[in-house]
């Protein structure tokens, strides 16, 4: 490809974002469960924080004595086992989860309002 022209590659990649955090917040709403990388994209993080935080968070899920409904995640034809938590399970597990990156922190905050 050519160059890019940086405001629209910006403007382009908000848009992206804004996409995926607005259809991540629908898939919650419309189904009541998602995995935790799913609720972190709903409250505005990229997919590489969203999967840092989810690990994170993944990790609490054991000490807050939250099980959550385990499923399948499809992705390129293949199908991955995967657990689906509620908003009130994901907030319980925040409640354990001690992030240092303000970005993190103030996902978590969001992910605790959810609830």
């Amino acid at each position: 490809g050519g160059t890019v022209i940086r405001s629209n590659r910006t403007r382009r990649a908000t848009l992206r974002q804004r996409a995926a955090t607005t259809h991540a917040a629908a898939k919650i709403r419309r189904e009541g469960v998602a995995t935790l990388a799913t609720h972190a994209i709903a409250a505005g993080l990229g997919i590489k924080e969203a999967a840092s935080v989810a690990d994170s968070l993944r990790d609490k899920a054991e000490k807050a004595g939250v099980v959550g409904i385990a499923g399948r995640a499809f992705r390129k034809g293949a199908a991955r086992p995967c657990t689906r938590y509620t908003q009130r399970e994901v907030a319980a597990l925040v409640a354990l989860y001690r992030p240092r990156k303000l970005a993190y922190r103030t996902a978590a905050a969001r992910l605790a309002l959810a609830a």
